[in-house]
């Protein structure tokens, strides 16, 4: 227990680093949260800031994760892919719901592909081909997103990391899912604004 207790503290912490307000703090003097669609993280980003401080978020993002879930199996010396899953999960969650900004983060993309990327590095390079595919064809980030969320779910359960992990890998897509769903509602509202149109109103 006490081991699970590090494995979620470090993985929150880290997922705590809150890259698109500290760089919007630090460089436009603005905090994230109140522009475009009030979300901290990359796609938000992306659309009021433009794609250069997008890409730049997003990486640190992944690199979170990546670095969180490294610590947890090369320094605590894990083996147990429960507790990678685990201290993945709670990087998103610590993204999402950050305690110095009163709970109200991003929306864990990015922090769920560097999970990926760190458990597997196969499978999360196959997820960024799936969620880069999905959003240039439909144009929309939530839906790129949720294709990859599925396929977290699918791959854990195909490559048999075990029922634990399997029920994490549901709980970020339902999260993800709940997170997204004004983007949702937008989309079929028609409402939404494309990833395309976003970058060319920030290229103008």
């Amino acid at each position: 227990m006490e081991r699970y207790l590090i494995v979620i503290t470090l993985g929150y912490i880290f997922g705590c680093l809150q890259w698109s307000y500290i760089i919007g703090k630090l460089l436009k003097k603005q905090d994230i949260r109140n522009l475009g669609g009030g979300n901290a993280g990359a796609s938000n980003t992306v659309t009021v800031f433009g794609w250069k401080m997008g890409v730049a978020v997003g990486l640190l993002d992944i690199l979170k994760a990546i670095i969180s879930i490294i610590i947890i199996r090369y320094i605590l010396k894990s083996t147990d892919m429960f507790e990678l899953y685990l201290n993945g999960t709670s990087v998103v969650l610590g993204h999402n719901y950050p305690f110095f900004m009163g709970f109200k983060g991003g929306k864990g993309t990015a922090s769920t592909v560097g999970m990926m990327l760190a458990i597997n590095y196969k499978l999360g390079l196959l997820g960024i081909l799936v969620i880069f595919l999905v959003t240039v064809l439909s144009d929309y980030i939530a839906l790129g997103t949720m294709a990859l969320v599925s396929f977290f779910v699918i791959a854990t359960l195909y490559l048999g990391y075990g029922p634990q992990c399997l029920v994490l890998a549901i709980f970020l897509a339902l999260l993800s899912a709940y997170k997204h769903l004004p983007n949702m509602k937008w989309i079929l509202a028609r409402k939404e604004s494309g990833l395309r149109d976003a970058l060319k109103r920030r290229a103008k």
